[in-house]
């Protein structure tokens, strides 16, 4: 891919979110990709985190949760955050809805937010927009682009997928991710 952004941050801290209930899934190798080629874009040198929720998913309910509170901090301190979900009852999972509960009002205020959808089914296309994307919202973050919806056939092959989503909306994400350390000091 080619695509450049004139919006570069070297120091922009991108983090994935992964909600799949199975760790190493397919849902976290799409996000990882979208994370590391959104990097690569906006000029960050910084190493991609990736939260998978699937390696202390039995911890979320429970009334301590010290992997879980590590978590949260990560994703609320990312610049970029890449939310990913494979589609479950044609919404986002519950373990990915539990998580981001234990956020309060402003949660991820300040972050710029990718939500990421993952789906056998093209009816599906809408998930992270009507579903997600309001998720995110209501918990304070920025989503300036479209959701990015990956249908199955899509997984051997997605920089397609992600290069149409950077054209689209690169500009805009640029555009948020320059004006988002101003955005973590109004919140401060």
């Amino acid at each position: 891919m080619t695509h450049q952004t004139s919006s570069e941050n070297p120091r922009a801290r991108v983090v994935v979110l992964s909600g799949n209930p199975r760790a190493g899934s397919r849902t976290t190798v799409a996000a990882v990709r979208v994370g590391e080629e959104t990097a690569r874009l906006l000029g960050s040198t910084a190493q991609v985190e990736t939260v998978e929720l699937a390696g202390f998913a039995a911890e979320i309910l429970a009334d301590v949760h010290p992997s879980a509170d590590v978590a949260l901090r990560t994703v609320a301190e990312a610049t970029v955050l890449v939310v990913a979900t494979p589609v479950y009852k044609a919404s986002y999972t519950g373990l990915l809805k539990a998580f981001l509960d234990l956020y309060g009002p402003g949660g991820l205020a300040g972050v710029v937010a990718v939500p990421v959808v993952v789906s056998g089914n093209p009816a599906h296309a809408l998930v992270g927009e009507v579903h997600l994307r309001p998720l995110l919202v209501e918990l304070g973050a920025v989503v300036p682009t479209r959701a990015i919806t990956v249908v199955e056939s899509q997984l051997a092959d997605l920089d397609p997928v992600v290069e149409r989503w950077w054209s689209e909306g690169g500009r805009a994400l640029g555009a948020q991710v320059a004006a988002a350390p101003e955005l973590a000091e109004a919140r401060a």
